[in-house]
């Protein structure tokens, strides 16, 4: 079974820049099956409901290989923001003309 080391994404509510925890989640090693009565989606793989959070990558890492996981680790992609100010929309070089 593989887990994958990863950095979760932040939600659209967050606007901060802490960095978040780091995860170790386990894949599924088979697909979920659906009740045929009730329609719910189940599966007998039980390692999937396992979340283990980390300080740092190296935790992580070092965790796994003390228990002899296979593992992988997905890097988090840089965050490009572009740096604007409040007093570019009011100027007279603006692409846009500024209306009310």
């Amino acid at each position: 079974m593989t887990a994958r080391i990863y950095r979760p994404a932040k939600s659209a509510t967050q606007s901060g820049q802490a960095d978040l925890e780091w995860r170790l989640d386990f894949e599924p090693e088979s697909a979920p099956t659906a009740d045929p009565l009730t329609g719910w989606t189940s599966s007998s793989d039980m390692r999937q409901q396992i979340r283990l959070a980390f300080a740092t990558k190296d935790d992580a890492i070092a965790y796994a290989q003390r228990n002899g996981l296979t593992y992988r680790v997905e890097e988090p992609k840089p965050v490009l923001r572009p740096v604007v100010s409040y007093s570019d929309n009011f100027k007279m070089s603006r692409a846009a003309p500024w209306t009310h």
